[in-house]
């Protein structure tokens, strides 16, 4: 039985590592900005040691992700400590929008921006699509001599910092890769201003947050390009400040010979039965106690830090009231407890060996009248008019009553049937079965 509750454990405790077909949501550290980038007056300000986050959605082979979104249960929210990055000139609030040629514009590869994979504009019948700088094996046409040095035309070109921390420089990998599979059907709700098509939030204008319960940016779907991963990229962040985002997605995924679409949230808060909680959609991801055999697990953390597992789980039945009570238990099963009366159809004798050095059967104590309707007369004959504590149970080891007694116990509540009186007195116990009427 204790292996099935460890492994009933295990699966209570599974969705914090498994999440369908959502693996993981990847926040690479694209680019900081050095001295010369901040020059570039014609993409707006951009203080030297910015940096330029790409957030990657890792899923499944076969998904295709189909839409980013905050409804009235799960907001999607973008925010930072200091104001976002946009490009004056050549910003826009979706990559799609971006020509290819702006790539070599200044800082205007920084911008600030939303997608689901497509990261420039359809020229021929290619586009550019994101991709994390490490899987990116075709080059770069972002930075140094291929950029234009910005306002100050700046010798060899921005964008050419080889800071350690973001890894691979641009010059060598610019995480950008071109395919002829084209999304198409976008639609956007919640960015733009239907009336005068104006954006006025962080991914055209300066600010620090963008939070809405009615927002979202859709197409056809999209999946990775490479065989052994599945990694799409939906937004760009620049902010020289901490960023933190929670996101929702609907991803399309393989049943059977047709496809469905799952919704991924990052909240559990009025989940609804056609969405899925992932911690993994909140940035920063918090982590903790993953492993099931400590207190302190839990499906709210997106990632493992086990050296705060303190607590190993103690199996056991907490219940006072059990004969098998355990004081060092910290984990209820409640299908270990044994009654005087109920034991889960197990020996009590050996589940409670302590009970047989009493008196079980109450050789000593007598009931009348039994049956019984109304007031149970209880006769000791080593005894007189000393105050016993006393608990009725069912059949089925319920307590049906309990409370203190001298000789008689009023039962006329109870509800016909058999019944265990269990009497305490001193350091003795007994047990006598009566029947009400």
């Amino acid at each position: 039985m204790v292996k099935q509750l460890i492994v009933v454990l295990m699966t209570m405790l599974c969705s914090s590592l498994c999440f369908g077909q959502l693996n993981d949501v990847i926040v690479e550290r694209y680019y900081i900005s050095d001295a010369n980038d901040a020059t570039d007056v014609n993409g707006g300000t951009l203080p030297a040691g910015t940096s330029t986050y790409r957030i990657f959605i890792d899923m499944q082979p076969g998904s295709k992700l189909k839409k980013i979104y905050g409804d009235t249960d799960h907001a999607i929210k973008f925010s930072s400590t200091e104001p976002f990055f946009n490009h004056y000139e050549e910003g826009v609030s979706f990559a799609k929008d971006l020509n290819k040629n702006r790539y070599s514009n200044g800082t205007a590869p920084l911008d600030t921006w939303l997608t689901i994979g497509q990261c420039s504009k359809v020229f021929g019948n290619l586009a550019l699509f994101g991709i994390l700088k490490e899987k990116d094996v075709d080059g770069s046409l972002v930075g140094g001599q291929n950029n234009d040095g910005g306002s100050e035309e700046i010798s060899g070109g921005l964008l050419r910092n080889e800071n350690p921390l973001v890894g691979i420089p641009l010059l060598v990998s610019d995480g950008l890769m071109t395919s002829s599979i084209i999304p198409n059907t976008w639609v956007n709700v919640g960015f733009i201003d239907q009336a005068t098509g104006i954006d006025t939030t962080i991914f055209v204008r300066s600010g620090t947050e963008f939070s809405s319960n009615n927002a979202f940016l859709q197409n056809s779907g999209v999946e990775g390009f490479l065989a052994n991963s599945n990694h799409v990229i939906v937004g760009q962040m620049t902010t020289s400040g901490a960023l933190s985002f929670e996101i929702n997605l609907e991803i399309e995924m393989v049943d059977g010979n047709s496809t469905k679409t799952v919704k991924y949230v990052a909240s559990n808060i009025q989940l609804k039965s056609d969405e899925i909680y992932s911690p993994l959609l909140k940035y920063p991801k918090i982590c903790g106690c993953k492993d099931p055999n400590y207190l302190e697990a839990s499906t709210e953390y997106a990632c493992i830090d086990n050296s705060l597992c303190k607590t190993p789980i103690v199996l056991g039945c907490m219940d006072t009231l059990a004969c098998n009570f355990d004081p060092k238990a910290n984990f209820n099963v409640s299908d270990l407890c044994c009654y005087v009366g109920y034991c889960n159809n197990r020996d009590i004798n050996v589940i409670c060996p302590d009970l047989s050095l009493r008196d079980l059967d109450g050789s000593d104590v007598n009931l009348f009248p039994n049956p019984v309707f109304d007031e149970l007369r209880i006769e000791f004959p080593f005894i007189n008019y000393m105050l016993i504590d006393y608990t009725i149970y069912d059949m089925e080891g319920h307590i049906a009553s309990k409370d203190k007694c001298i000789d008689a116990i009023q039962v006329g509540e109870l509800s016909a049937g058999i019944y265990l009186l269990k009497l305490v007195f001193s350091d003795r116990i007994f047990y006598k079965k009566f029947y009400k009427d």
